[in-house]
């Protein structure tokens, strides 16, 4: 058991360090194309922090193990908002470009919409559904390109650039990938260790992906969230979350169903009903709505949101080990 814990230590300095490269190569990379920091964050960051759930969830779906595949992916969804983005929020609140929210976060309810009718109406995930989300992939990528050609929020990337001193192409290049590499590697050793370690507690497969998992795979995004927060880049944090909430569901899902099709985990049942169906997708869908709605319509996030995200990921979480 102590070889486990140290590789469990040693995952936690690599997150760390590599958010700290990934942050400065990705807020560079923003002031150098004059784009606004939450676009960089739903795309560019969001590819990067999202390696480990895509690694993870194929790995599972080779091994045909669809708990682990379905519950990362709800499961890192929930966890991202919930305590990623609620710790952000409860810590600096303030104004979002609501521009630069309406592709990312339409993009999710749509695909999230479409994730959960096919759950509750098919039961199950066949492959072309998985070929259907990369290629939604594909064209919000397409559709990100664009938005950045057109310039939204130059200003305020622009103003930004100001204040800070650029560093050469080449550095934030190579701070950018080196710090996913090492961000990838260390979600990695925490993940694997970490569920040995449930596993060993004789934890279902599914609760596994829904917490432990989830958990160890969404650290990238906290790492970068927290980094974020710390040198003043906020909505490369914001960006950050709903860009991978996105990719976990027509990156990550879609990859795992495209190499094994599943259906949807049954081992828990609540009040004679799945309890997936019953409590981890209207939770998803919840927590993304307290989220981004008050983003879009005010502009602005909120201390209160932040505060309920929290409570909701400690309740959801005890649910699962709990109940």
């Amino acid at each position: 058991m102590i070889k486990p814990i140290l590789l469990f230590l040693l995952g936690f300095v690599f997150l760390i360090k590599g958010g700290d490269w990934f942050v400065d190569g990705a807020a560079g990379l923003a002031r150098r194309f004059h784009l606004p920091e939450i676009l960089i964050g739903a795309t560019v960051v969001s590819i990067g922090t999202t390696l480990p759930e895509v690694m993870v969830s194929a790995q599972a779906a080779l091994q045909h193990n669809s708990g682990i595949s379905y519950g990362n992916a709800i499961g890192s969804i929930i966890c991202n908002t919930s305590l990623i983005a609620a710790i952000t929020i409860a810590a600096k609140p303030g104004p979002v470009n609501k521009k630069s929210l309406y592709l990312p976060a339409g993009a999710f309810f749509l695909a999230a919409l479409i994730y959960s009718l096919i759950a509750y109406t098919q039961g199950e995930f066949r492959r072309w559904n998985g070929v259907m989300f990369l290629a939604m992939f594909f064209i919000y990528m397409v559709l990100s390109v664009r938005q950045m050609k057109n310039g939204d929020g130059n200003a305020e990337a622009a103003e930004e650039e100001e204040t800070q001193e650029e560093q050469p192409l080449w550095k934030e290049l190579v701070l950018l990938v080196v710090g996913a590499a090492v961000i990838a590697v260390g979600a990695n050793l925490l993940v694997n260790n970490g569920t040995i370690i449930a596993s060993t507690l004789g934890v279902p497969d599914s609760v596994i992906g829904l917490t432990m998992v989830a958990l160890g795979t969404s650290l990238p995004e906290l790492v970068t969230a927290i980094t974020s927060l710390m040198k003043g880049h906020g909505a490369l944090s914001l960006g950050n979350v709903i860009g991978a909430n996105l990719f976990n569901i027509v990156l990550v899902s879609g990859a795992a169903i495209s190499i094994s099709p599943f259906a949807v985990p049954s081992e828990k049942l609540l009040m004679g009903m799945n309890a997936s169906l019953l409590v981890d997708i209207p939770v998803m869908l919840g927590v993304m709505a307290i989220l981004c709605v008050p983003a879009i319509l005010k502009g602005k996030l909120y201390r209160w949101q932040g505060i309920l995200l929290l409570c909701i990921y400690t309740a959801f979480t005890a649910f699962q080990f709990f109940i």
